[in-house]
């Protein structure tokens, strides 16, 4: 294996730490990517890699995706991500999660983890008995944080609608078709949103079973998952995992726009090239799907309640506009004018 800085995803991260506890069986990665607005938050994600090379990568992609994404949503936090390498049968424990938090307890403050993928905030709760530096733990009704779940799938409906307005000329989501890649957390609570309002919503997940569950819950189609990419539709939304968009899926794409939660949804640097070139509108994945991070973050920092996290999740369509404003006035690709405005936050320009 290469070493880390050689990796293609490293971007001066400022540090990657590699942690074993051979007794309770955890192998987890973190990766802090900058600490210039604050300590490096980002949540921890429990998965099952085929290798070590990948599970390091997705750590060194979502830390630079928590980096920008913080700065984008104005939260005075850095970014950074972790990875807990699951075994195929992604059996995890209590002994695993305590382990993890005294990893990051000995960070001192410099990374504060949440959920992601695989984890819930039970395991937060249990992680908390180590660490102080963990957030979206459960809270009471009216409160900053808990699940950053159903805040992330609000920031990406606000963000769709605001896609809507500016790729259709259209006010209301009201007979749009959306796409929605994964009914999971963020998926399943968009379509829900969407469905409220009136949309057409065509699902897709990796269990067929589950998309068509939804589907007859709001009134939408289901579609194996190989096909939602490429089924016309005026939005396509993804909201699985990342790299999906590729020099195979985008020119496959029959849409006006892609605005969805999944993180990385370009597979590299050059993809956002080849969707601006289609004349398809692309919402960087940082910015829409800020709304779980801005919710955390907040309980984490002691500033607001929900109502304030709600506000400042209503302030992401400004960004969006923001970005693709630019995009129209230099000819740039919407994800290179985000990732310049994100590098000038965090003091990289």
């Amino acid at each position: 294996m290469s070493a880390t800085w050689d990796l293609p995803d490293y971007d001066d991260h400022e540090a990657v730490h590699l942690f074993r506890d051979a007794e309770s069986g955890l192998s987890a990665i973190i990766a802090v990517h900058s600490t210039h607005l604050g300590p490096a938050a980002g949540g921890v994600r429990f998965w099952h890699y085929a290798d070590t090379t990948r599970a390091i990568t997705d750590a060194l992609r979502l830390s630079r995706g928590m980096s920008f994404k913080n700065a984008m949503a104005g939260l005075p936090m850095g970014g950074g991500k972790a990875v807990i390498l699951a075994d195929q049968a992604k059996r995890k424990s209590p002994e695993m999660l305590r382990a993890f938090g005294r990893a990051i307890d000995g960070l001192a403050g410099r990374y504060v983890t949440a959920e992601d993928v695989g984890m819930t905030d039970e395991d937060m709760v249990v992680i908390r008995g180590e660490t102080d530096h963990v957030s979206g733990l459960p809270v009471e009704s009216g409160a900053a944080g808990g699940d950053p779940g159903p805040y992330t799938a609000l920031g990406v409906f606000l963000g769709v609608k605001a896609a809507a307005k500016r790729a259709l000329g259209v006010d209301s989501i009201k007979d749009v078709h959306v796409a929605i890649q994964g009914v999971g957390s963020v998926g399943g609570g968009l379509a829900k949103l969407l469905a409220e309002e009136g949309a057409r919503i065509t699902l897709a997940d990796v269990s067929i079973e589950r998309a068509r569950a939804f589907a007859t819950q709001y009134g939408g189609e289901a579609v194996e998952a190989d096909e939602i990419l490429s089924i016309e539709a005026d939005i396509v939304s993804p909201n699985a995992l990342g790299a999906i968009l590729d020099e195979q899926s985008i020119p496959a794409l029959r849409c006006a726009a892609v605005a969805g939660g999944a993180n990385n949804q370009l597979a590299t640097p050059a993809d956002g090239q080849r969707i601006y070139d289609r004349g398809i509108l692309f919402a960087p994945d940082y910015v829409i799907n800020a709304g779980g991070i801005i919710n955390v973050g907040l309980e984490y920092l002691g500033q607001g309640d929900e109502a304030e996290v709600k506000a400042r999740i209503a302030q992401i369509p400004e960004r969006l506009e923001q970005v693709w404003q630019e995009s129209e006035e230099t000819g740039a690709p919407a994800a290179d004018v985000a990732d310049r405005i994100a590098r000038r936050l965090i003091g990289r320009a």
